[in-house]
Formats: C-alpha cells, structure tokens, sequence
C-alpha cells in the first residue's frame, strides 16, 4: 500500500524527527547535570568559564566543557562569547537544582538513562516475551527514592493526611499503619516520627529499599517502626490495620486486584485506606491531553511492565501480558 502525503508534511515531520532526537540528546545532559552537581554548583556561581566551574564543581574540565557546549544550544544555558562565561539564570535554577525541592525536574531525567541501559534486554522481550529483572536496575531505588522524598517531605504531614478527617487525631492517638510497596520507606518514616504513638510497618519485595528504609529509621531512632520483605499480593490477615496506605506503588503490582483485596481483608472496620497513583487512565484515548504521557508509557513498557512479568512469575502465578498504566 503507497501513502501520499505531501512533501511539505514530511518535512514538517523530518523537522520534528530532528526536534526529538535534540530533546532527547538534552534529557541525557540533564540527568549527568544533577548526577555530577553541575546545575547546583553553576546556581551558586556569577558567570563562569568552564575551567572555574569545573573546579567548582570538583570535576574534569574537558567534560564539563562538552557539557556545556550541550546546555547552551539546548538554550538552557547562557553563554557570554566574549568572556567566555557561562551562567545558569535563577529561573531555570529554580526546575533544575537540590535547592528547588520538589520542583527540581531534573530528577526524572535520571530515569530515562536508566531504563535505556536495558534497551537491548527489552528488544528481547518484544521477541520472545518475559521481563527484565529489577536487578538490571541498580539504581532505580535510588532515584525512586529522590523523586519521591522530596515531595512527602513538603506535603505528606502537613497537607496529605490531614486531608482525611479524623485522620491526624487518631494517629496521634496510635493505631496501626501499614505502607503496601513502601520502597525505601520514607513516607512510613516520616509518620514514624511525626506520630510516636502509632506503630507502623512498610511491605516491600525489594532488599535493597527495605536496607534504605531501616537505615533511616535507625538515624531517626524510631522505635514503632518496622520494615518486611513481602510479596504484597499474599496478604492473609485479618483485620491488623487501622490505616493503610500505598504511594504510587499500586501499578507497579503484577497483580492490583489481589494486593486490594488483601489490603480489605487486612483493613480493621472503620479503618481507612489511601492511595496516591499516578493522575492518568489505563484508556489511552483518556490520556492524549497530558503532556508527559509519552513519558509515562515509555517508563511503564521498559520498567513497570517488564519488572512485573518477572515478579509475577517470583510469585508463581502467571498472569499473561502485565498491562500498563
């Protein structure tokens, strides 16, 4: 079957074949800025040449100079020609560096280099089926944890429980809380220390999270909480909780309807269940109008998906293609 379509349409699309490939060239620069603390040392510094921000910033010069080559025609960087200088205007600091807190964007980018690293292994999977283990992703606790961290820390005491009535008087009261796919455990740590009296448990399959989790806990010397290895599918008690949570960790589950059907069998009468996910629909005509969805499939297909083929098979129960978000 020929397509007609007119040359002026395929230049148009050519033109944006070329726009993506920069944007994607740019994401990765993003990701080594934050890595390598360029964004944070350039925001502290007046208009530097490369070699002053390369000591600033305690790295090769030669590197930072082909880094910055990459940020300035990417326009995210201003270059003064004339005196060789470099800066990082305070608006864009304000999306691109530790000091920005939640708004800092250039966090995310650290996922996207992640999950290229496994492209070869997923390209596989197109082909014969099955997963990437969450071993191929070393530091995705990691980066899931500074993605996160910084948004409880400004909203989870002060803004998100308060939001469920009666909530914060009970918990200080102290009752029973369990964190379903708590990752490196800091929501579970901050309610920890923010409500002594309640006594506390995060649920993950990860080791190296639930390390993370308990070595905070052990800095905060909390002592009514706990961390455990569980395959959050498998819940079999009874009425243990009063109040249960999960944080954009329920469409990372092999199996969601067994994890909430555990998570009521678990739930006391009167308790309480909040889940915070990812504003999007499994519909994908629903998700056309949101302007990071291309990411959000990208990230679902070459983590999500292929880590929950995998975990689903862990557990024993095969459920055919996971499906994503």
């Amino acid at each position: 079957m020929t397509v007609e379509t007119s040359a002026g349409e395929a230049a148009e699309f050519s033109a944006r074949l070329l726009d993506l490939s920069n944007h994607g060239s740019l994401a990765l620069m993003i990701s080594l800025g934050h890595r390598t603390g360029l964004f944070d040392t350039m925001a502290s510094l007046p208009p530097a040449t490369s070699d002053e921000i390369a000591k600033a910033a305690a790295l090769d010069e030669r590197y930072v100079r082909g880094w910055l080559g990459a940020m300035t025609t990417g326009r995210i960087v201003e270059h003064d020609s004339r005196a060789m200088t470099f800066s990082l205007p305070a608006d864009r600091a304000a999306c691109l560096t530790r000091g920005a807190g939640p708004a800092n964007a250039a966090v995310g980018f650290q996922v996207l280099a992640m999950i290229a690293a496994v492209e070869d292994q997923v390209v596989q999977c197109f082909r014969h089926g099955g997963g990437v283990p969450y071993s191929e992703f070393p530091r995705f606790p990691a980066i899931n944890a500074e993605i996160s961290w910084a948004s409880l820390d400004a909203g989870l005491v002060r803004v998100l429980l308060p939001s469920v009535p009666g909530l914060i008087g009970r918990l200080q009261a102290g009752i029973d809380v369990a964190d379903v796919g708590c990752g490196s455990g800091h929501a579970v740590n901050l309610m920890a220390e923010a409500f002594p009296a309640s006594r506390l448990v995060g649920w993950d399959i990860l080791d190296s999270a639930l390390a993370t989790a308990r070595a905070e806990a052990d800095r905060k010397h909390l002592a009514n909480v706990r961390f455990e290895k569980r395959d959050v599918a498998t819940l079999e008690e009874q009425e243990k909780f009063d109040f249960i949570t999960t944080f954009d960790a329920l469409h990372d589950q092999a199996r969601p309807d067994l994890v909430l059907k555990g998570v009521y069998r678990v739930l006391r009468p009167g308790g309480t269940y909040l889940c915070g996910e990812i504003r999007s629909s499994s519909t994908l005509a629903d998700n056309m109008d949101i302007p990071w969805a291309p990411t959000l499939y990208t990230s679902s297909l070459m983590l999500c998906m292929t880590v929950r083929w995998l975990t689903a098979a862990w557990a024993g129960r095969h459920v055919g293609r996971a499906k994503s978000p």
